[in-house]
């Protein structure tokens, strides 16, 4: 069979064709076989799949590496001084409470009407003056120490006295005290005791007023040689009559509440005082 030379070119470019087409498709297989291999792994991303969570829902938690790490200890501080306060002492067990001390009053020496006083000069005589004051003045008299003047009046610092002699004298050279003095006790706080002490200069009458409930036991004991009348609320003299004996102490239960009244009298030139007063 003989082909015409139309046909020969024909059959060369289909072969040709073919060639092409098979050596295509022989390069694209081999392509595919190669991506078809599995990826190696990195070590970041291996590192990453053992630290991750698991989805495992019967496991537990995954553990830190900080958790399973043991924390290095801190040092240690030096201990802090306490800052609550001090257990008192009355609250301990065994320990009595700190005894409160005695209140101590004393009469006032001013502010009030003079009718007596004593000469007290450090340099002596008490010169005697024709007015209060020393420039201009003339001295009338001197006195001695320990004399006892009676005063009419008081100005600016300066007595003016009617007997020994009269006139002008310097009242911070003297010692005087309140005709009449009437005053209230008070305890300290947490106290139960007063001491009082003072002294009356010529006539008059000092009273000290303590509030006490019925029941209570109020003692007095004398530590000068004048014992002061105790008179209750209602007027009654309750002990320290002063026509009846020196009487050193008294204690008892007072009868009802009320201000008791602890006082003192003098007619004549005076005495010093002292006693001390306990409600319990």
């Amino acid at each position: 069979m003989s082909f015409t030379k139309g046909q020969i070119i024909t059959v060369s470019l289909a072969g040709l064709a073919t060639a092409v087409g098979v050596a295509v498709a022989t390069i694209q297989s081999g392509a595919m076989k190669q991506s078809d291999l599995p990826l190696a792994e990195s070590p970041a991303s291996t590192r990453n799949q053992i630290a991750g969570p698991t989805n495992n829902p019967e496991s537990g938690q995954p553990k830190s590496l900080q958790a399973q790490t043991p924390a290095a200890e801190s040092p240690k501080s030096p201990p802090q001084p306490a800052k609550t306060p001090a257990v008192q002492s009355s609250l301990v067990a065994g320990v009595p409470p700190r005894k409160v001390e005695a209140v101590v009053v004393t009469p006032p020496d001013s502010g009030c009407k003079i009718s007596q006083a004593v000469v007290s000069d450090p340099n002596p005589p008490l010169n005697v003056r024709s007015i209060p004051q020393v420039r201009g003045s003339q001295i009338v008299g001197k006195l001695k120490n320990n004399t006892f003047v009676s005063v009419a009046e008081e100005q600016n610092g300066w007595l003016r006295i009617t007997d020994p002699v009269p006139g002008w004298v310097a009242k911070r050279r003297t010692e005087s005290s309140c005709s009449n003095v009437n005053q209230q006790i008070n305890f300290l706080p947490g106290g139960d005791e007063a001491i009082v002490k003072g002294r009356i200069i010529g006539g008059g009458s000092h009273s000290y007023r303590i509030r006490a409930r019925k029941g209570q036991t109020m003692t007095v004991r004398n530590r000068q040689e004048v014992f002061p009348q105790i008179i209750t609320p209602r007027g009654k003299l309750l002990a320290g009559d002063p026509y009846q004996g020196n009487e050193t102490e008294w204690s008892g239960k007072v009868p009802v509440t009320g201000n008791y009244t602890l006082q003192l009298d003098s007619n004549f030139r005076g005495y010093e005082y002292e006693f001390s007063v306990k409600l319990r």
